[in-house]
């Protein structure tokens, strides 16, 4: 299988998300300013808006968990010496409030999903479980409590937190972020903003390709299988029905009835491709494609980008890539 049509699109974000990003100007009293991102695709967002003005970190890197993420004394050390501290909020960083308060941060800290507007999750008296406003099953026991710095929470519902999976919102974290930096450095505000600009624009561009592009499978053959319910936004953003093996976490694993649940869902919808994610054992989504006979178009990015080097080093390249997987597999 070829993926070609997003490479113009994946070129434009061709500078990779490390685990630590060096960089060599001189932003602040002769120093870059310190950057802690809580996971891989907020720290690339942060390397493109910020460039050569900050030196960037990821507390979860590439191809790692941060559900389950669990912080070091080394994690602690860093956001004690970090200038801002980006966090996606949501309550996905569980770990993101006994941290803070451990390394004793003094900097600024940046929720980057302030202002968009969250799925929602809801409890049905029926099962017990958690759904979004779609009705799909959300089976997660071990529910996220919302940190202090995160949207308050509601009696009626928790929040999907994988905003970023909908290009629209993430222009929202991108200009969070500028905001946070150019208030700190404010110095810096002209390469920032044009950063920026630059950034804006290729997010617009990619958002129009996958649109159009998705656009061209029939309306009743968009259903996959996920992993985890980590597509929700993306599925609402380009119209496509996603079920998942496991709820928004990845804390809990799936039992017999997820599975059971999963094969009747697949056999009733006619779902046409499942996916493993890059941070997901393959083993079940396995069995499951065996018992079903629905093939496995591949492996999605969700939760981290991948290695340096490869198909899914930032965020953009992550999304087309995803976005590329799914059409062409749903083209079969």
């Amino acid at each position: 299988m070829k993926f070609g049509m997003f490479k113009l699109l994946s070129s434009l974000a061709a500078s990779a998300a490390l685990a630590t990003v060096s960089t060599s100007a001189l932003a602040v009293d002769g120093q870059p300013i310190k950057v802690v991102a809580s996971f891989s695709i907020l720290a690339d967002m942060v390397h493109q808006v910020g460039g050569d003005n900050i030196v960037v970190t990821s507390l979860v890197g590439p191809d790692e968990d941060a559900h389950v993420f669990d912080p070091s004394p080394a994690d602690a050390k860093a956001l004690a010496q970090a200038d801002v501290v980006v966090i996606n909020g949501l309550g996905f960083e569980g770990w993101i409030d006994r941290l803070v308060k451990s390394s004793g941060f003094k900097g600024k800290l940046v929720i980057a999903t302030d202002g968009i507007k969250p799925i929602e999750i809801t409890k049905t008296k029926d099962d017990g479980h958690d759904h979004d406003k779609h009705g799909h099953a959300k089976h997660d026991q071990h529910q996220h409590s919302h940190d202090k710095h995160a949207h308050d929470h509601h009696d009626h519902g928790d929040y999907d937190p994988h905003a970023w999976q909908d290009l629209g919102n993430a222009k929202i974290y991108v200009q969070n972020i500028r905001d946070a930096l150019i208030q700190v450095m404010p110095s810096a505000a002209t390469d920032i903003n044009l950063r920026t600009d630059r950034y804006m624009a290729e997010i617009d561009a990619l958002n129009q390709k996958v649109s159009d592009r998705l656009a061209q499978i029939p309306a009743q053959d968009r259903r996959v299988i996920a992993s985890h319910g980590a597509f929700e936004y993306f599925a609402q953003a380009y119209d496509i029905k996603f079920f998942s093996l496991q709820g928004w976490t990845t804390e809990r694993e799936p039992s017999a009835a997820d599975v059971a649940r999963l094969i009747r869902e697949i056999k009733q919808d006619n779902v046409r491709a499942l996916f493993v994610e890059n941070m997901a054992d393959p083993r079940l989504m396995n069995r499951i494609s065996e018992e079903t006979g629905v093939r496995i178009g591949g492996e999605l990015y969700s939760d981290a980008l991948s290695a340096p080097g490869t198909v899914a080093d930032t965020y953009l390249k992550m999304f087309a890539y995803n976005a590329d997987l799914i059409w062409s597999t749903l083209q079969q």
